[in-house]
């Protein structure tokens, strides 16, 4: 740990992990239960990457997220109850029921919006960058995307963009090693993804996706350029996907043998193995924070199953925007 973290930070950072490991395994449940509308995609396996990412990152700055954005939305502090509720299309939820898994948004919070469109984030991110940038705020707007984002030409353009008008856009690329149901091993014309988002003209590195404390390392340095108004940062995270691309995805194009190397990597028991062998935190402090963070999800998913869907006089609104 190359940075040292206080005990407040430390806490904060596992229980957002927590949070998102507890929070997409129900998500898993309730869409056995079918009560979840539509398709669902989580985000287990890389929650040390997200909280890693958001971790410094305040309510002012913005994120631009995937269609895996769960985990995204509670790293960077979204409310777990608001989000139950629009996963499952009901009153009340963040988007009012009307965003669903795929288009959680919360301006509160600086989350422009997870985005089924891949690549679709990157370009979104350079325009909240250059706001910024035009305010003269030091605030920054990071662009969440996989390996199959990394090959997109919205992707690319929006590196080119941010590199000549030195915006202050941070590009996050998760490569868990598939594009939907292809590998990246055969999708990405390149040994590294880093190096090739680097040719752009931007400092670009790799960190390992689930270790919490090397992705922040990775982070702190990006923020130090973009706030500096040194332009934007690339930062490849490597990650393990637990699961298929959606729920209830069969993987006959992973072996038993890969899923279980990929399991073997958790973010959550390497951050547990770090702090308690550094005296940071004790087992019973983490104990704690997991049944407090089953107690919030099972509140959470109450109060979603009972509430009503948006009425039907809702129906066109929230469809425009208008600054008159």
């Amino acid at each position: 740990m190359q940075l040292q973290l206080s005990r407040e930070e430390l806490v904060r950072a596992y229980r957002r992990m927590t949070s998102i490991r507890q929070f997409e395994e129900r998500i898993e449940k309730e869409f056995a239960l079918g009560n979840i509308p539509g398709f669902a995609h989580v985000y287990l396996g890389q929650e040390a990457s997200g909280v890693g990412i958001c971790h410094d990152l305040t309510d002012e700055d913005w994120i631009g997220s995937t269609h895996r954005g769960h985990g995204h939305c509670l790293a960077k502090g979204c409310d777990i109850q608001g989000m139950m509720l629009e996963i499952m299309g009901k009153a009340g939820g963040l988007c009012n029921g009307k965003g669903g898994s795929m288009h959680i948004a919360d301006f509160d919070r600086g989350m422009l919006g997870a985005n089924a469109i891949v690549g679709g984030a990157p370009p979104i991110a350079v325009g909240a960058a250059l706001t910024q940038k035009l305010k003269k705020t030091g605030r920054v707007a990071v662009a969440f995307g996989g390996d199959g984002s990394s090959n997109q030409g919205t992707t690319f353009e929006a590196m080119n963009m941010a590199v000549v008008l030195g915006a202050p856009a941070i590009f996050v690329i998760e490569n868990n090693g598939y594009g939907e149901h292809t590998g990246a091993d055969y999708a990405v014309g390149c040994d590294s993804i880093a190096d090739r988002a680097a040719a752009f003209g931007m400092p670009a590195e790799t960190a390992d996706g689930a270790n919490f404390f090397d992705v922040r390392d990775a982070m702190a340095r990006a923020l130090e350029r973009a706030r500096s108004g040194e332009g934007p940062y690339t930062i490849v995270t490597e990650c393990p996907r637990y699961l298929g691309h959606f729920v209830g995805d069969p993987q006959p194009y992973r072996t038993e043998e890969e899923l279980a190397e990929a399991r073997g990597r958790d973010g959550l028991k390497d951050f547990r193995a770090r702090v308690t062998e550094a005296n940071l935190l004790s087992d019973a402090d983490l104990d704690a924070i997991e049944a407090e963070i089953a107690r919030e999800i099972d509140e959470a998913v109450a109060v979603a199953l009972e509430a009503p869907f948006p009425d039907v006089d809702a129906l066109e609104t929230d469809v425009y925007a208008s600054a008159y």
